[in-house]
């Protein structure tokens, strides 16, 4: 059991504020236990934000869970919404290369000094309540709780008028799922973290549909007939209005020729069921798999208006074409190619295969830089790569424990037709290894975890 930390008034500075912090359990490093039940609840996360006078009931939130495309429909929505004129609050997870990037107010991260100020008001309420739980053999606040509340402290300290809020697990146990929503999202469904959320795609969907809120407008981007029941039926219990893809609007990728060294300009058509005609946008975000994610966030968007929200056309259309977030599908170099991605379960490697095809048919050699967390399906994730690349290099992130040991990495490879992988001891030399294999009309794709996408980002940013 944890040691409860003891705060020192007036002591604190930026380095020992976010020591305390990073003390603190955090399941984005060290995996949780299969009984989410005993780990994960809401129970803490209200004691501590009722101790704080409750900041995230000073605005009104939008909410979204899912397993892919969460960070980025949160995105695309808060840009819109500050598009047209509101002050937005945006908190993500995981962040790529700072922490600060999971708080922000109009695109802008919190700062070190704001975020150090923060948490230093946050350090005794969260000593006392470590104390209370550690006389009933319990555990205080994790790091991810004591970041969200964070976030609720600094909106309501800013004055925003809308917070846009993605879940870090799940969704009826997130930390987030405190929050006083006027819409909810939930994204595409599929298979990830079943330690947790459970190993079928009901229990998975159960989870996620946990955000729905009694009378709260749904948007899901589910299609599985499974998922499609659970957020049906949950819907239901709670009157709240549902709103489909494929029963109430459509989303239509448009195809376009890609250029060589362009994967930006996605455009897909929206469609409202019975309206008749669609409504065509462009994003700035990569990948077909985004205009899924953007149709979301624009039916979410048109629920908020119809309830008083004031959002325009024409923001719309200006925040879809310049909304943006690091690590998906994101290039980071030229002459070779480098793309990296946060793709981090099946579905998203799957997505990320088919979005980088039209790059993959123009660049040779093709090279894939790949490490993933040990809990993840690593075999099904390198199987969508097989026949894609013409060399693949395993390498692990260092900076979490909980990438996957180099052995399993090259068993998984093999199992999946991904013959003679190469090594790598860390991502510099992977990269290193990567950018000498694809000279320079080659591409190098990275992808396989938040992790390495961020350490192998980060060696460009330094250059």
């Amino acid at each position: 059991m944890r040691k409860p930390t003891r705060f020192r008034k007036g002591a604190s500075s930026q380095p020992e504020a976010l020591a305390w912090l990073d003390a603190r359990m955090n399941y984005e490093r060290t995996p949780a236990p299969n009984h989410s039940r005993v780990t994960f609840g809401l129970g803490r996360m209200r004691r501590l934000l009722a101790a704080l006078g409750d900041p995230h009931r000073s605005c009104p939130s939008a909410h979204v869970a899912g397993t892919k495309g969460k960070g980025s429909t949160v995105t695309m929505l808060a840009a819109i919404l500050q598009e047209s004129g509101h002050r937005v609050g945006r908190y993500l997870s995981p962040h790529v290369y700072d922490v600060e990037e999971r708080i922000a107010i109009n695109g802008r991260p919190i700062s070190r000094r704001q975020l150090t100020a923060v948490v230093e008001r946050l350090m005794p309420v969260v000593d006392q309540l470590d104390r209370e739980a550690a006389r009933h053999g319990g555990r205080g606040p994790t790091w991810f709780e004591v970041m969200t509340a964070s976030a609720f402290t600094h909106f309501a300290d800013q004055s925003v008028d809308i917070a846009v809020l993605e879940t870090g697990l799940g969704g009826r146990l997130d930390a987030t799922n405190v929050c006083c929503p006027i819409v909810t999202v939930i994204t595409s469904i599929s298979y990830d973290h079943m330690k947790l959320l459970g190993s079928t795609l009901r229990s998975i969907t159960t989870e996620k549909a946990g955000i729905i809120k009694r009378g709260c407008p749904i948007v899901s981007g589910a299609t599985q007939p499974v998922a499609r029941s659970v957020i049906r039926e949950t819907a239901v219990r709670r009157r709240a209005p549902l709103l489909e893809l494929g029963r109430d609007f459509t989303i239509q990728t448009v195809v376009t020729p890609t250029r060589q060294q362009d994967l930006k300009g996605v455009s897909f058509d929206l469609a409202r069921h019975g309206s008749g005609d669609a409504t065509r946008y462009t994003l700035r975000l990569a990948g077909s798999h985004q205009a899924e994610n953007a149709g979301l966030a624009v039916i979410a968007l048109e629920e908020l208006r119809s309830r008083g929200i004031h959002v325009t056309d024409e923001a719309i259309t200006r925040g879809l074409a310049t909304a943006t977030l690091p690590a998906r599908i994101e290039t980071i170099s030229h002459r070779p190619l480098v793309v990296i991605d946060a793709a981090h379960n099946v579905a998203s490697m799957s997505a990320l295969a088919v979005a980088l095809r039209p790059m993959l048919d123009v660049h040779t050699p093709k090279v894939l830089v790949f490490a993933a967390s040990n809990d993840k399906q690593i075999e099904k994730m390198l199987k969508t790569s097989c026949g894609l690349f013409d060399h693949a290099i395993l390498t692990r992130y260092v900076e979490n424990p909980r990438s996957a040991p180099i052995d399993r990495l090259v068993a998984a490879c093999r199992a999946a037709g991904l013959a003679n992988p190469a090594v790598a001891s860390d991502p510099p030399e992977a990269l290193r290894k990567a950018r000498s294999l694809a000279g320079h009309n080659g591409i190098v794709v990275v992808a396989g975890s938040f992790f390495l996408a961020a350490e192998i980002g980060r060696l460009t940013r330094s250059c």
